[in-house]
């Protein structure tokens, strides 16, 4: 193992199009993100995002699920936007990487590697949307492993582009196991990026508690997960920091006044120093997110206390919006 300590950054659901992506089309692609935003993520090793889009100008719609309510698709100028905050891999296992099909897939993998940006969780055949990525975040070898437990119609197939589908409510499955296996071998540390469970969400189920046990087990030195646009507490297991839901990082969506899908956090985890995990604030004004001040900030904290009490975690803030997550 290295001993530099490189910082990794774990950001949840980035939304690029809809009416951020009209606003990509109008201004600078970093204008998206506050400066402070920019700055803070862009000093990191390694960035890591769920990507809740396509990035593509193929405009034919999936006809997969009948009745899907919501089609997110960015324009080539998204990768410039991820660029602004120093993403180096990006997880394409979520319900939109095939809004516009298999050509908006095939079309993001081709933008996000012409952008040096990794792409894990999707790929032209399952096994290829299976495989894991391993990366370098300064000296150490950064492991990543993505999938979605929804929809499964969205799953890739033997010789057909798609997402690395799990049903995870139902266990953990095996091509997980030995995926995490290899990464183990390969890598100096693993992180677990799954995309599980309903929107609106503020804790996670019982299954997911158990999944995250399971990563762990197989091999996970840290679990990051997202999908339901609100975050929830982080836990620690045998050690090791499990983020339930990060919940947003960028979007145009409503806001709920209750479950504030418009405040959520990211991870700053730093695998070799201390504090281990570091949780930043961030506020998702319409189609621009900041460093999370003021109200925005209390409303975090103490929103983060009350999440993290059932599994033991204790807080420090160390600044407005940021905190040490500290085991039990």
């Amino acid at each position: 193992m290295p001993t530099d300590d490189p910082t990794i950054a774990l950001l949840g659901d980035v939304m690029l199009g809809r009416k951020v992506a009209e606003r990509l089309a109008e201004a600078p692609p970093g204008t998206v993100w506050s400066d402070e935003v920019a700055e803070l993520f862009g000093a990191c090793e390694a960035v890591v995002c769920n990507l809740e889009c396509c990035v593509s100008e193929h405009d034919e719609r999936t006809t997969r699920i009948p009745g899907k309510p919501f089609f997110f698709r960015a324009p080539p100028s998204a990768t410039e936007a991820l660029a602004a905050v120093g993403v180096t891999a990006a997880s394409l296992a979520n319900n939109h990487a095939l809004d516009f099909g298999t050509v908006g897939l095939l079309d993001t993998l081709d933008h996000l590697a012409a952008a040096s940006i990794a792409a894990v969780g999707a790929g032209p055949g399952v096994d290829r949307a299976r495989r894991g990525a391993v990366e370098r975040a300064g000296n150490v070898r950064l492991g990543l492993l993505a999938a979605t437990d929804h929809p499964e119609e969205f799953g890739a197939g033997e010789a057909s582009p798609g997402v690395a589908f799990a049903d995870l409510r139902a266990g953990l499955p095996e091509w997980i196991r030995t995926e995490l296996a290899r990464l183990r071998a390969e890598a100096d540390v693993v992180v677990a990026f799954p995309h599980w469970g309903p929107n609106m969400t503020s804790q996670p189920a019982g299954w997911q508690q158990a999944r995250a046990r399971e990563l762990v087990a197989a091999g996970a030195d840290l679990v990051a997960g997202h999908s339901a646009h609100v975050f929830h507490g982080i836990a620690w297991v045998d050690e090791h920091p499990v983020m339930y839901d990060l919940g947003g990082a960028l979007d145009d969506y409503a806001v709920d006044s209750e479950l504030r899908n418009d405040l959520g956090i990211a991870g700053l985890w730093r695998p070799l120093g201390e504090p281990r995990l570091e949780l930043v604030g961030l506020e998702l004004r319409y189609c621009e997110t900041v460093l999370a001040s003021g109200a925005a900030a209390d409303w975090i904290a103490a929103r983060l206390e009350s999440a993290c009490a059932p599994f033991g975690t204790r807080l420090e803030r160390t600044g407005e919006g940021r905190f040490a997550a500290l085991p039990p």
